[in-house]
């Protein structure tokens, strides 16, 4: 069997995604950040990508020294703030020769909008393509979805119209990700994504938590919050699509898990499911 420069079976296709809630531990026991050199080898290259952030040298920095006291061995930089910087050979180079990219915070639109169609773009793609490891935090955690959001109504009840998305990398499918979930009061701008896209996983992930996608289609989840679930395949009916914009959402018969550290979700058959019980069953 064919395998990627990484000894991935490139039939699978995919790498591991890693994505964060945001507001992760970084001083301490770091256990989401620490899932970077448990999976490195010496010698591979973590580059952290500054996209998303207006202020990349100082979030650059706080990432630097993060993962470095984890222990990662090699550590870039990658300042990208134009799409001419995307489309820099040297730029991409150093995507091209990273083991894992982490994208930081900050908007989701700048990454999408710098990063869409060019050279920089499709060097990601490849790196996940061929077995890499894909990290990303609060608005770099929104954009790995094929549609992310990028606008809606924190702490207030779900109302038609009032939420704002936008096509995402794509590198995980069939998802809609909304971070920040529980601190920020995103569950009813989540559940209105999951009534416009019933056939989409609407995942929530609260800040200081991530989830840890395989490639066999399923996560787990780390860290010290929950993952919610909106499975909007269940939804009997909906007043999404009818008219008086500004109505109380109504949605009958979505199927909601909330999951914490220890448990995981099966993307084939989307079915929540107790780590240490698949491990018993094995």
């Amino acid at each position: 069997m064919k395998k990627s420069k990484w000894g991935v079976a490139l039939e699978t296709n995919k790498g591991i995604l890693v994505i964060i809630g945001g507001a992760e531990d970084k001083k301490g026991e770091s256990v989401i950040l620490k899932q970077a050199p448990e999976m490195l080898e010496k010698g591979d290259i973590l580059t952290i990508l500054t996209t998303a952030t207006e202020q990349p040298e100082e979030t650059g920095k706080v990432y630097l020294k993060a993962f470095k006291r984890l222990g990662v061995d090699k550590v870039e930089i990658l300042n990208i703030n134009t799409r001419d910087d995307a489309d820099d050979p040297d730029k991409c180079k150093i995507i091209e020769k990273s083991r894992c990219l982490f994208m930081t915070g900050g908007d989701q639109l700048r990454i999408t909008s710098i990063l869409g169609g060019t050279r920089a773009y499709s060097a990601i793609k490849e790196l996940y393509r061929s077995g890499g490891i894909i990290m990303g935090t609060s608005a770099g955690a929104s954009v790995m979805s094929s549609t992310m959001i990028v606008e809606g109504n924190d702490n207030q009840p779900a109302r038609k119209c009032t939420l704002k998305m936008a096509p995402g990398l794509g590198l995980f499918e069939g998802v809609i990700i909304d971070q920040h979930f529980d601190q920020r009061g995103r569950f009813g701008r989540l559940l209105c994504a999951i009534a416009e896209n019933p056939d989409t996983l609407g995942i929530g992930i609260d800040e200081d938590t991530a989830i840890k996608v395989y490639p066999d289609n399923h996560f787990e989840v780390i860290g010290s919050n929950a993952v919610t679930i909106l499975d909007g395949k269940s939804i009997q009916c909906s007043n999404v699509s009818e008219l008086n914009p500004n109505e109380i959402l109504a949605v009958m018969g979505v199927t909601v898990h909330a999951l914490p550290q220890g448990y995981g979700f099966n993307l084939e058959n989307r079915k929540a499911m107790r780590l240490k019980d698949e491990k018993r069953a094995d």
